[in-house]
């Protein structure tokens, strides 16, 4: 329970909360909309997360007598993810039963961690949404370096795929992509139960029928028998061929087809924002006036169109995963007493409760405990610990005749796409009257000691770091080659200065990255 007399003994089974950071631990008071028989003082709280001396999770406290026993040298500060704290007199306490709760979801994660009359930990967590783009960019980095080698015999066989080694352990192979966000899923509920007595777990993990919500959502008949057989490729050889079928061997955007002497391309309509699948919902025959690097951009004719169909991807992720995620939690917590539910039981228990929908309500609505007293929601994004990209070539500046305006290289292009490939573009190379600066390449030969997150001042701004790339130049006169570090900023500089020298810098703080960055704590709705 949540104790909030300062003199009670320590160690009670009155003795509950779950927390953040020591010095963002003080509680909160607002108002819910749900919840009856509370006082709005007592409905949102926070809560540090105990250890005893010899590792064993005792109950939650709450953030000011943390601070007590921290300043009093009664206790240390073991972790930060969650923040943890660690009794120095005391092995063992007396615990209750605390829930972990879970709304496994593709790209947001909602954890909800209660008791029976308390909620000790609230978040939401967002994976990255670009994990595969960033698998498949490797790969194609990985061909062109070994490309560029000299010829080598293939090794010998000795190497064991990770599909045979998953056999083996009795589960299943699964991709780079879906690989992390289950590994994701493992380390917060691993984190959580090293730290917290936990005694049982709820997940939500249902099956979907892809073929019906595509056809739910686009308002179709309900497939029924061979309709899951004839699909929108059904008598099409390839994608392509079914994407100029369909839509008549017309561009969407500008009604010119093979007649008027256009060349057809098949153009991904989410590419905008990142969504680059190939259902057929996401693709549209566009032509090649119309299928250009500017029209991509803010303000192109192509830039925020949506796709008639919403992709697919997170139900297909749950029917894949979700027996392979129930094996590796059960065998990453095997004291815990893991069940699954599913999204209709938790809808059921929502409108019951008068709790609007969120990631962390659908994780409150799992399991057996809804506490009264919620805890305040926070947002976390998932972040890259590192920016791998050792190389960036930066385009070349021009003076654009018909404007006056400075413009880059890709922006005054002929459309050409290679040597080979037949203009069907307008040729803007004439309008390049003069050149303001030449395109050049950037690469990153040694590391620094600044991480993205890091703070540094520049001209009097005080700005936050985005990565560092090195620059090299070699003097005409001399033949002499000198190095400098130049740091990208996440913002522009009042300037417009993306970037700037290191040795112009000066540095204020270096951060640590920990793969998450906090968005938002905010009282729940």
């Amino acid at each position: 329970m949540w104790n909030t007399e300062r003199n009670a003994p320590w160690g009670s089974a009155s003795d509950a909360h779950e927390g953040t950071d020591a010095h963002e631990a003080t509680l909160l008071y607002a108002g819910m909309d749900h919840g009856e028989g509370v006082s709005p003082e007592r409905k949102l709280m926070t809560a540090v997360a105990v250890i005893g001396n010899t590792g064993k999770p005792l109950m939650p406290t709450s953030p000011y007598r943390a601070r007590r026993l921290l300043k009093s040298g009664r206790a240390k500060i073991y972790g930060y993810r969650p923040f943890t704290i660690m009794i120095l007199d005391k092995e063992d306490g007396a615990v209750q039963e605390i829930e972990y709760k879970s709304d496994t979801g593709y790209l947001h994660v909602g954890i909800s961690v209660c008791s029976k009359k308390h909620e000790f930990l609230r978040e939401q967590r967002d994976l990255l949404p670009d994990e595969r783009e960033k698998h498949n960019d490797r790969r194609k980095y990985r061909r062109t370096r070994r490309n560029r080698k000299r010829y080598r015999k293939p090794r010998f066989d000795n190497r064991v795929r990770k599909s045979r080694k998953a056999e083996k352990e009795g589960g299943v192979w699964l991709p780079p992509s879906l690989e992390h966000k289950v590994d994701a899923q493992l380390r917060l509920f691993t984190q959580a139960c090293r730290v917290m007595p936990i005694s049982s777990a709820a997940f939500e993990m249902g099956k979907f029928d892809p073929a019906y919500l595509k056809a739910e959502e686009s308002g179709g008949p309900v497939p029924q028998g061979v309709d899951y057989q004839h699909g929108g490729r059904y008598q099409a050889a390839t994608i392509r061929a079914a994407v100029f079928a369909r839509d008549g061997h017309t561009c969407l955007f500008c009604g010119r087809g093979i007649k008027d002497g256009a060349f057809l391309h098949v153009h991904h309509i989410g590419y905008w924002k990142k969504d680059r699948s190939n259902r057929l919902g996401n693709l549209a025959t566009c032509c090649g006036m119309c299928h250009t690097s500017e029209n991509h951009k803010p303000g192109g004719i192509l830039y925020g169109k949506q796709p008639e169909v919403s992709g697919l991807a997170p139900a297909t992720y749950m029917n894949t995963v979700r027996f392979e995620l129930l094996r590796r939690l059960k065998k990453s917590a095997p004291d815990v007493d893991i069940h699954i539910s599913y999204g209709a039981r938790t809808s059921m228990v929502r409108k019951e409760r008068a709790i609007i929908k969120s990631h962390t309500n659908d994780a409150y609505c799992l399991g057996k405990f809804f506490p009264k007293h919620r805890a305040s929601e926070e947002v976390f994004q998932k972040t890259r610990r590192n920016s791998r990209i050792l190389q960036k070539f930066y385009d070349a500046v021009y003076i654009d005749g018909r404007t006056g305006e400075k413009a880059k290289g890709q922006e005054l292009t002929n459309g050409r796409i290679s040597r080979n490939h037949k203009k069907d573009h307008k040729n803007l190379h004439p309008f390049r009257s003069r050149k303001v600066s030449k395109g050049h390449v950037t690469i990153r030969r040694s590391r620094t000691a600044l991480k993205p997150g890091s703070l540094v001042e520049f001209n009097g701004e005080v700005l936050t770091v985005h990565g560092t790339h090195t620059s090299r130049h070699k003097s005409k006169k001399t033949g002499k080659v000198t190095v400098s570090i130049n740091v990208e900023f996440e913002q522009p500089t009042r300037n417009g200065k993306k970037s700037a020298a290191l040795s112009k810098c000066r540095i204020i703080n270096k951060s640590y990255n920990t793969g998450w960055k906090k968005i938002t704590a905010s009282a729940s709705k």
